[in-house]
């Protein structure tokens, strides 16, 4: 069976280490960096030495501490990390790509479920329980992305003209079909008739079963917002004591087998249709 994600913190690790670079850059070339080296050149330059002992290179180094300082607040801003963290999530997973109004609704649920988490957890304090909701944050982007993916598919089916017509059509041209093999009195013309007829009908097999699978997938994608509205309560619910009770690690159980599951449903789904030709494989 095909695999969609490759560890349960990939798609989180990834956009990590994406977020921490944007962050760098958000450090650097933050407006207040540059009001401080702008002024410190000044001063240099129009106020060399405000008093007798003062090095010629003080404005210098007290700009560079300034910068050093907004730098370092800036890479530890929880709420800036978090904050650029959300919005390459919403990039990654963008519900615009989705033309179906009730899956980009269902989407845009699961992204706010996911935002609100990611806010829960940058409260909590440094510690084992913050680690350990860590590692539920990193569970909780990979299932977000199998939602989006079982999404992109029901989209895509949903929008497939060409297997709607089928549907309609496959069931009449079966009918016709044995119709004829009753009139036909040629051998020849009826084995032709009941290849052709046998083709059909295993075309038909296959369209119900993926009708079967879209389905399933209609009603995991509503289980898993569901699940997800009670996983932010119960992220919302923990606290430090909870690491000695082992609710955070069943909590963590809990997420894994819905990132498990959605992984089998969208691997299921593309050994049968593939939703970028909007065809049966």
């Amino acid at each position: 069976m095909t695999t969609v994600t490759t560890s349960t913190t990939t798609t989180r690790t990834e956009l990590q280490e994406r977020a921490k670079n944007l962050l760098l850059q958000y450090a650097f070339f933050r407006w207040e960096n540059a009001v401080i080296i702008a002024g410190a050149l000044m001063l240099t330059v129009l106020y060399p030495r405000p008093f007798p002992r003062w090095p010629i290179w003080g404005w210098a180094i007290l700009g560079l501490i300034g910068v050093a300082t907004i730098i370092y607040s800036s890479l530890t801003d929880r709420d800036a990390n978090a904050k650029i963290l959300i919005d390459l999530m919403q990039e990654e997973f963008n519900p615009r790509q989705i033309h179906d109004e009730k899956l980009r609704q269902e989407v845009n649920r699961g992204m706010e479920y996911q935002r609100r988490i990611e806010q829960a957890i940058q409260q909590q304090r440094a510690g084992l329980m913050r680690d350990r909701l860590e590692n539920t944050a990193g569970q909780l982007s990979d299932w977000l992305s199998n939602v989006f993916q079982l999404a992109l598919r029901l989209d895509a089916y949903k929008q497939d003209t060409l297997l709607r017509r089928e549907r309609q059509n496959v069931p009449e041209e079966i009918k016709q079909l044995e119709e004829r093999i009753k009139a036909e009195r040629n051998p020849e013309t009826r084995q032709q008739i009941e290849q052709v007829l046998d083709g059909k009908r295993k075309q038909l097999e296959a369209l119900q079963a993926l009708d079967a699978r879209m389905r399933q997938a209609q009603l995991q994608m509503d289980q898993s917002l569901t699940a997800l509205a009670t996983i932010y309560s119960q992220v919302r619910l923990i606290d430090a004591q909870d690491v000695a009770s082992g609710k955070a690690e069943r909590l963590s159980a809990d997420i894994q087998e819905q990132v498990n599951r959605l992984n089998d449903l969208v691997a299921s789904i593309n050994e049968v249709y593939n939703y970028r030709t909007e065809g049966l494989n």
